[in-house]
């Protein structure tokens, strides 16, 4: 399926980025695909630069029936999904998140890696999972041998013999400990910062970006609106106590699917 440029309007169309006969992206397409999402370093007295990619249906669900982001997205979403991981440094993501949608180690195709590794980046991107007890995802501790680094992010309140179980696991390096009663995302992201891990990729949940964003560590929301209503009681986009921020949209693309699939780049108005 192709991406049509609706905005800025100046800048033209992208070329075709639906698979040719093969199956493979042309190399043209995803170049220019890369270009429009670029995934900037962060500007002077920023830590990171921190970008949330999330899908929504037009009545502001971000899960379907089933309690799930996948019901409610589709290839094109994937396929900028797949693009922001291989562009970041590091994948955040909250525990309950990771869970449910089954987050493990974090691996990017060949073709990406390269262009990772001429940015000086790592050849796939850390997941780092923010989690108060300290319970990661199962897939998340499995074939670590394969992928990129798994990094939990605990508070103090956490406890030592929590710590001592997941350092046994992921190494001293393995663990951030950021806050005492609950995790300081700010001292989070300049923990991962220090790491070398400045190109920050928030995927959610919910309750997450909320925090992230009232926190004002957000830079950039990638958002990718579906074509579906759900209705229902699940969970919006942002949950949490209220918080106002102004965004000023950067592009738009329109999907060729038939349906009009929208992922919009915007940027935090500071």
């Amino acid at each position: 399926m192709g991406l049509r440029l609706l905005h800025p309007p100046s800048l033209g169309a992208p070329r075709e980025v639906a698979p040719a006969a093969g199956g493979a992206a042309s190399p043209d397409a995803e170049d220019d695909l890369a270009a429009l999402y670029a995934h900037d370093l962060p500007e002077p007295g920023r830590d990171a630069r921190v970008r949330a990619n999330l899908v929504t249906t037009l009545d502001g669900a971000a899960a379907g029936a089933d309690g799930s982001s996948r019901s409610i997205s589709g290839p094109t979403d994937l396929r900028v999904l797949v693009l922001l991981r291989s562009l970041a440094d590091v994948v955040l993501v909250g525990a309950g998140t990771a869970r449910s949608e089954g987050y493990g180690p974090l691996r990017v195709r060949a073709s990406l890696a390269a262009r990772r590794a001429g940015l000086g980046q790592a050849p796939a991107p850390a997941l780092a999972v923010v989690t108060r007890s300290g319970r990661l995802p199962d897939a998340a501790l499995a074939r670590r041998d394969h992928g990129g680094a798994v990094l939990a992010v605990i508070c103090a309140s956490t406890g030592d013999d929590v710590l001592g179980r997941l350092r046994a696991v992921l190494g001293d390096d393995g663990v951030v400990v950021a806050g005492d009663d609950d995790v300081d995302l700010a001292a989070a992201v300049a923990a991962l910062a220090d790491r070398g891990l400045r190109r920050v990729l928030c995927e959610g949940g919910p309750a997450l970006l909320r925090d992230v964003a009232a926190a004002d560590l957000l830079d950039e929301l990638c958002l990718t609106t579906s074509p579906l209503l759900v209705a229902g009681s699940g969970p919006r986009a942002l949950v949490g106590p209220a918080l106002t921020a102004h965004l000023d949209l950067a592009s738009l693309l329109l999907a060729d699917d038939g349906g009009g699939t929208l992922l919009g780049r915007w940027l935090v108005r500071r």
